[in-house]
């Protein structure tokens, strides 16, 4: 069975709203857009570049594939160790709007509901299965126990509001720490094995 790797940038409230670009998404009225941006450093960027190359295929949400197919494909020359996974690896999107064929090359739309799609997924043949971002396909992910581990980067700010990773659900799901590490800037890059891997 493949695995499933969530990774994602997280504030310690939880918040991973718009962690890049001041105006990367704004919804709710979102106005702290680029909040990780000071947190970056020679260790995550290691850690974020072993969690690109090291996956046999990619899951997006549909906001997260349209942003990522506007940007990977044109990336500059220095950008090429990470862009090249992106590029030429498979991708499935879970989009109810979106529509085949999907521009960005080695895209696959996930036909009905994708849960049962990305549950399919893991059945089949092949490496280890990365969602970045996606918030709300992490959330229907979790909920269906489709999540094997978190890789998160959990930087040292509190934002108070925008979109989260977690639901706040009254869900209780038990979580294995199976690694960590501090970064130069006060973030720690943690890895979790969900319930269902715990002891």
């Amino acid at each position: 069975m493949r695995k499933l790797i969530v990774i994602d940038w997280m504030t310690l409230d939880g918040v991973v709203q718009a962690p890049s670009y001041p105006d990367e998404d704004t919804e709710g009225g979102f106005s702290h857009g680029g909040w990780h941006t000071p947190f970056f450093d020679d260790i995550s960027m290691q850690w974020t570049m072993n969690n690109i190359t090291s996956a046999g295929s990619f899951i997006f949400g549909r906001r997260t594939y349209e942003t990522f197919a506007a940007h990977w494909p044109k990336a500059s020359q220095e950008e090429q160790t990470l862009a090249e996974p992106f590029n030429t690896r498979q991708k499935y999107v879970a989009s109810n709007t979106l529509t085949e064929p999907l521009e960005w090359q080695n895209s696959t739309l996930l036909q009905g509901d994708a849960t049962a799609s990305v549950a399919a997924l893991k059945q089949s043949a092949g490496g280890s299965l990365h969602v970045f971002g996606s918030t709300q396909l992490v959330h229907a992910l979790l909920a269906n126990n489709l999540v094997d581990e978190l890789r998160l980067m959990i930087d040292p700010i509190l934002l108070g509001a925008g979109k989260r990773i977690f639901l706040y659900d009254g869900a209780p799901t038990p979580l294995r720490l199976t690694n960590s590490q501090p970064t130069t800037t006060g973030a720690i890059l943690a890895t979790y094995q969900t319930a269902k891997d715990a002891p």
